[in-house]
């Protein structure tokens, strides 16, 4: 098979990662970390842009991965207006809304950014996107609140939800679109899902702060409490931004946005820690009952995905809250990668339509 690359990046709160594939075989893969040290410097995502785009270069030659020969890169799809799932070509409208932040303010919004930036510096290489944070496919009674002012929005791991449902439904002999499923990703963001029949019809949005806490995020906040913060002239709005998403959750409680610190702490008899670990989840199994709802009960299985799902701790605590619902079955980590090189390839292959973002 001719040799073809495909350059996969994936910017996420905590860290980027980055893989090369030839055709389908992964020949590089990395995760680099970003700790909240480092990452204060910088006012807003968007000015981490040059710093995560120097380290991917910097990995690449370390490895000794010849950039000139990479045909397609593909970035993690960020906070666009609401599209249907695909593949997408990163164009001018979609670099436009991603750097002001319309939609809102992400990591993933460098997905887009960096790959184009790298693919332009590259003889005959194109940069797009695939399953982007904001998959929509909601039911009517998912999007309203308590009042016409506000909707929600379908903001979430769309393609690490998507690529484990689907490599779950291949496991049992299933096609994902015949399967009623719950999925959880715990990340430096946690986002529960309702998959009817291969659609999201529910979700949280864990951007804002709905939802679970997280290593970095605060979850649902006692509403009265967060409009008296807002008022109380104490904070600036960008502040009460951080304390919600990037520094609530672990960040807030211990200073730091890794896991494996908090669960070692635990493991050492921290009463905080340990607090803090069996309230991540407590909140989760109650938004997994929600979602068990949402499927009037009719729950194949519970997927629980993401970098926290290593913390067997936290999953035993989990499982024993949800197994009454269905059976559970964990993917520690993430497929994002590979389900990014796999939508990239099937562009090489003509396999797949190229959508337009507009």
């Amino acid at each position: 098979m001719e040799n073809r690359l495909i350059l996969a990046i994936n910017p996420g709160s905590t860290s980027t990662k980055i893989a090369v594939y030839d055709n389908i075989k992964s020949v590089f893969v990395k995760n680099i970390k970003h700790t909240s040290e480092e990452l204060k410097n910088f006012p807003n995502v968007i000015n981490q842009f040059s710093f995560r785009k120097a380290i991917i270069l910097s990995e690449l030659k370390s490895a000794g991965v010849n950039i000139e020969k990479i045909e397609i890169v593909i970035g993690r799809g960020g906070l666009l207006k609401p599209i249907p799932s695909g593949v997408y070509e990163v164009n001018k409208p979609m670099k436009n809304d991603l750097l002001s932040c319309q939609y809102g303010e992400h990591a993933s919004n460098l997905g887009a950014l960096i790959a184009d930036d790298i693919a332009r510096e590259l003889p005959g290489a194109k940069a797009y996107i695939a399953d982007p944070v904001v998959v929509d496919e909601l039911c009517n009674e998912a999007r309203l609140t308590g009042l016409p002012q506000f909707t929600r929005r379908s903001v979430f791991h769309a393609l690490n939800q998507k690529a484990t449902a689907r490599i779950h439904a291949k496991s049992i002999g299933k096609h994902y679109e015949e399967l009623n499923l719950i999925v959880a990703h715990l990340g430096g963001g946690v986002s529960v899902g309702a998959h009817l029949k291969g659609k999201v019809i529910d979700v949280n949005q864990a951007l804002d702060g709905e939802g679970p806490l997280s290593p970095e995020r605060s979850g649902t906040l006692p509403v009265g409490d967060l409009i008296k913060a807002c008022f109380s002239g104490e904070y600036t709005q960008d502040t009460l931004k951080k304390m919600v998403t990037g520094e609530g959750g672990f960040v807030a409680y211990f200073g730091t946005n890794d896991a494996m610190v908090i669960e070692a702490k635990a493991k050492e008899g921290d009463p905080q820690a340990l607090l803090l670990q069996n309230t991540l989840g407590y909140q989760i199994s109650k938004y997994i009952g929600a979602m068990a709802a949402v499927l009037n009960g009719e729950v194949d299985n519970i997927l629980i995905t993401g970098g926290l799902a290593h913390n067997k701790t936290l999953m035993d605590y989990i499982t024993k809250k949800i197994h009454f619902i269905a059976p559970v079955f964990i993917y520690p980590g993430e497929d994002e990668m590979r389900a990014l090189a796999l939508n990239a390839y099937r562009v090489l292959m003509h396999e797949t339509e190229i959508k337009v973002y507009v």
